[in-house]
């Protein structure tokens, strides 16, 4: 199948819409598209996605406001626009989902919101996290984060600890161009210099030359934000066998360059780093220790959940929340309406959705990599709580 031209997609909407009975009225069961990583390089996304999605249906069941939720998945590999579009479509025209929900990457996202937006079909972004995606749609709400909101407590905290001088190396794909103007802002606004920046591919793992280049300029601190999987596992090893530990350089960065599922490879490697994020599976609360062994329980992997596995689990809150509150009426509408302004407890912390940017409002948390019982954890010491 290659999938519908984007011409053709309001005619098919619209053809579907008389064909069959909306969806509002439809049923006792609620579907919801699944569009995510599901095998390939960045299999691990997915699978966090839908651990975290069976955890919250273990913990609060597979029924709200009478109607059954059923989840529908579908695979796009990784960032693949045209795939996820073309499931989207698919999802929409034929399963006749009421909500879209996953997208580990800002370009798919990005390739499903004219689709949402024409079908009136709802999106709750899990992953996603290039600033200002939620305008690509009046029907999309994310509940992941945002990298101009993450960025700028890491280069104010920077500051205020005496490293003056930064380096930024970030992945060339848009989440990465939103990182480095985030932190080249914040940090020069702290009174930072910057004394260089690169971008390097995404999925590169030799980080040789541009570390060499960073040893040899000799800043206080380098900044990074690369992505999970096999990247960071390779840059943080080289960090640390070229030497800039010793040279002087402290590491810091955004969360993916110590995501928890990459922490065992790095080891020993990844000790004393700092970094931003919104959540850390070490964050104490009763809930989170809740949701961590539930999360253990159901994984395959029995692996501590992730940003990505947390953001699944509040997605589905938050759809649960919103059709209790449309009585159980799936109209795109009243759905997306019911998530502004929505609050709920998340094993994050509190969990918020902007009424009119319909963005996720939470916590952020300056983590330090540690050993704790004798596993490295991302230990939270710092909470930035949302500006209001």
């Amino acid at each position: 199948m290659n999938g519908f031209p984007r011409k053709m997609l309001g005619g098919l909407l619209a053809a579907a819409a008389l064909a069959t009975p909306p969806a509002a009225f439809a049923q006792d069961t609620i579907k919801i598209g699944f569009i995510g990583e599901m095998s390939g390089p960045f299999a691990e996304f997915g699978r966090q996605m839908q651990t975290g999605i069976r955890t919250f249906q273990k913990q609060h069941g597979e029924t709200v406001a009478g109607k059954k939720i059923e989840v529908i998945y579908k695979d796009a590999g990784g960032p693949n626009p045209e795939l996820a579009k073309r499931h989207a479509q698919e999802l929409v025209l034929r399963d006749k989902v009421s909500v879209l929900t996953g997208f580990g990457f800002t370009p798919n996202a990005a390739a499903v919101a004219p689709i949402a937006t024409e079908a009136k079909v709802p999106m709750v972004v899990m992953n996603a996290a290039a600033g200002g995606l939620t305008a690509r749609s009046p029907y999309m709400a994310r509940v992941s984060f945002s990298f101009p909101d993450v960025v700028p407590p890491m280069a104010d905290w920077a500051v205020r600890q005496g490293y003056k001088k930064a380096f930024v190396l970030v992945a060339d794909y848009a989440p990465g161009h939103d990182v480095e103007t985030s932190f080249l802002a914040a940090y020069k606004k702290a009174g930072g210099e910057i004394v260089g920046n690169v971008r390097v591919p995404m999925t590169t793992t030799e980080f040789a030359p541009y570390l060499q280049r960073v040893k040899d300029l000799k800043p206080d601190v380098l900044f990074a934000y690369v992505n999970a999987g096999d990247v960071a596992p390779a840059f943080i090893k080289e960090f640390r066998t070229r030497g800039l530990p010793e040279a002087g350089i402290k590491l810091i960065g955004t969360g993916d360059i110590t995501y928890e599922a990459s922490l065992k490879a790095m080891g020993d490697y990844a000790l004393d780093t700092v970094t931003v994020y919104p959540y850390s599976a070490a964050h104490k609360s009763d809930m989170n220790a809740r949701f961590v062994k539930d999360f253990m329980d159901i994984s395959p992997q029995k692996e501590l959940p992730t940003v990505m596995g947390l953001s699944a689990y509040d997605a589905m809150a938050v759809i649960y929340e919103a059709i209790k509150k449309t009585g159980g009426k799936t109209d795109g509408d009243a759905i997306i309406g019911a998530l502004k302004g929505l609050q709920i407890d998340s094993p994050r912390g509190p969990l918020g959705i902007s009424a009119t940017t319909r963005d996720v409002v939470q916590n952020h948390y300056i983590r330090r990599v540690q050993r704790v019982n004798g596993e490295l954890q991302n230990v939270e010491f710092e909470t930035i709580k949302p500006a209001n």
